[in-house]
């Protein structure tokens, strides 16, 4: 895709709908990274769009969550909190019950459903919509900080416009609620990269799981073992699923990019930095696809920002070896500090630590790749390092 056109998705609107001052999802996230973006002079003119959405309606939330659940929900949020509601994950700690629930997820899907309309229609070639990555919750029950799945919704509205659809997740956590409405379906290829379930909620995304009836062999996962760190997350890229991407060559790309894999969020155990999403970007780049990318976790709301602004540029051709911002002494971030450039700096790994890692994800890989890799035609077992899609 030469001279791409880029699409950003914000509603000013969920500045007013925060979630509790105490929990650690914190929905300002969207709204800085768009104030970076400005700053660098990222987003504005003929091929840098920002698109306002409208909020999702209930059809469009039927469309995977049931009638029941979306009326408890919305109950709910205005302080009718029943026994029902209890059993449907609402009201847990990681699913506060507070008036803004209902409509900021009704914003977050319906800004998915405007970036997969924008795809569709040949509008753009690639979109941010980083008010969305809610996928934990399934089509009746919360999980996760999530009430309203809008990576499923964008898959299910791409897939039934014709188009197939590779969803990859490497948010920290499993995306649980998005592999299960997908589990039986061969038209949307899920595929999560996520911390192990032995050391993170949801304590699940194994490798052996890999679909049934008609999904089977259309679903993958790989769990990172804590500490993991970016030339891990690369080989996990490159040999598990970049080969899967290729093989089922989709027509377009949908990505939960959460930024909670970062070392020093306060919620994971993984070591990456944010130079993990420009080798991301390069190898999704290569595939030559339009690209969905949605934003998910990341708890530590200064990395989330500086990584999710340094994606977009990645994205769209802006980040070089070094950033540009470098060369004009830095750049003004929006706080009292200055700040040259959005790149993490390298993070040493101990020896020790990387061999323990490396050899956890030399036995992950190796079972993911015999259940799912005979399947697409593909070797298992593949060489340490694949390379990019041709």
């Amino acid at each position: 895709m030469s001279d791409r056109r880029l699409a950003f998705i914000y509603a000013p609107e969920i500045e007013e709908l925060p979630y509790p001052e105490d929990c650690p999802f914190k929905t300002q996230r969207a709204g800085l990274a768009r104030q970076r973006l400005r700053s660098f002079g990222s987003l504005g003119g003929g091929d840098r769009l920002e698109v306002t959405p409208q909020p999702a309606g209930i059809e469009d939330l039927q469309r995977f969550h049931t009638p029941a659940y979306l009326e408890q929900l919305q109950r709910a949020a205005r302080g009718d909190l029943t026994v029902e509601a209890l059993h449907l994950g609402l009201g847990g700690a990681d699913t506060p019950v507070f008036p803004a629930m209902f409509d900021y997820g009704r914003w977050a899907a319906g800004a998915g459903l405007t970036a997969a309309d924008l795809l569709l229609e040949g509008r753009a070639d690639i979109v941010f919509n980083l008010l969305g990555g809610f996928h934990h919750a399934f089509a009746a029950r919360a999980g996760g900080f999530c009430y309203l799945n809008d990576v499923v919704l964008v898959c299910d509205r791409l897939a039934s416009a014709g188009r197939r659809v590779f969803c990859l997740d490497v948010d920290a956590h499993h995306g649980d609620g998005t592999q299960a409405a997908f589990y039986q379906r061969a038209d949307v290829f899920t595929v999560s990269i996520h911390e192990s379930g032995r050391t993170l909620y949801p304590w699940g995304g194994w490798e052996s799981e890999i679909g049934e009836a008609g999904g089977e062999g259309f679903n993958g996962n790989l769990g990172l073992p804590a500490g993991c760190h970016d030339a891990a997350f690369v080989r996990a890229l490159d040999e598990f699923a970049l080969p899967l991407l290729k093989a089922y060559a989709p027509d377009v790309v949908v990505v939960e990019l959460g930024m909670d894999t970062l070392a020093g969020d306060p919620l994971t155990h993984l070591a990456m930095t944010n130079n993990v999403c420009v080798e991301l970007a390069s190898r999704l780049l290569a595939c030559d696809r339009p690209l969905l990318i949605i934003g998910g976790g990341g708890y530590h709301v200064e990395n989330t920002v500086r990584a999710w602004s340094l994606a977009w540029r990645a994205f769209a051709g802006e980040e070089e070896e070094h950033d540009l911002s470098l060369g004009m002494g830095g750049v003004f971030l929006g706080s009292s500090e200055w700040a040259g450039g959005l790149r993490d700096p390298e993070r040493p790994v101990d020896p020790r630590q990387g061999r323990e890692v490396d050899a956890a994800l030399d036995q992950a890989l190796t079972r993911a790749q015999e259940k799912l890799f005979p399947r697409h035609g593909l070797p298992a077992g593949r060489p340490s390092v694949i390379g990019q899609p041709e």
